[in-house]
């Protein structure tokens, strides 16, 4: 009894989070992967870190716009910082975001070839193309390490918030490097399960005599 109930709820669970926008409403911290073991835990760590990213992202960028808002206008002046905190932020929002949308299955994809295809060819395709993807991941992120520390070597500083450039790039190879993770997670759970998945908590949206659901 207690093993059929746990089978209904991994079920619920998946067909919630096959849907992208459940998925998208899904609390980040309740976030609990399909995958086994260690690739699980790896998979909850990545989702736990671009939460975190992302939710304090938002939160920093709306009060230092309001924050700047309100001296303008009662104060009759204008934070110093607030334009170089924004864009240090948006830089923050942009790559843990490229990281959450591939765990939710949201990338663009240009599928017509692939759409033509029958399903074990696309589950094929799509273990080629998710791991392609985490290749390029993982090589941009090498790259803009390689750009982050020739920014540490040159010493610079913003001219506001005196804070070397570097550092404001930290989340550059850290996003790229969640992303090619993502991908990588995406690869395993298509070898592991029958169906086809575009990441690891999305099946791809077929009808059901297509794929076993």
């Amino acid at each position: 009894m207690s093993q059929d109930h746990d089978h209904e709820h991994a079920d619920s669970q998946l067909q919630s989070q096959t849907d992208t926008t459940s998925a998208d409403n899904q609390e980040e911290a309740t976030y609990v992967s399909t995958l086994p073991g260690p690739l699980g835990m790896i998979d909850v760590a990545i989702a736990k870190l671009e939460s975190l990213l992302l939710a304090t992202g938002v939160l920093l960028m709306a009060l230092n716009t309001i924050a700047n808002v309100v001296g303008r206008y009662v104060f009759r002046e204008s934070l110093f910082f607030s334009e170089e905190l924004n864009r240090i932020l948006i830089i923050v929002i942009t790559f843990a975001g490229i990281s959450y949308a591939a765990r939710q299955g949201r990338h663009i994809r240009m599928s017509a070839i692939y759409d033509a295809l029958p399903a074990k060819m696309r589950k094929v395709l799509m273990v080629v193309i998710v791991l392609f993807t985490a290749v390029f991941m993982f090589g941009l992120a090498w790259y803009s390490l390689q750009y982050m520390m020739t920014q540490a070597g040159r010493g610079r500083v913003l001219p506001a918030l005196q804070i070397p450039v570097w550092t404001t790039l930290l989340i550059v190879p850290l996003g790229f490097f969640m992303t090619g993770l993502q991908y990588l997670l995406t690869a395993i759970k298509n070898l592991m399960e029958k169906d086809v998945y575009l990441s690891t908590v999305v099946l791809e949206g077929y009808t059901d005599d297509e794929m076993e659901v």
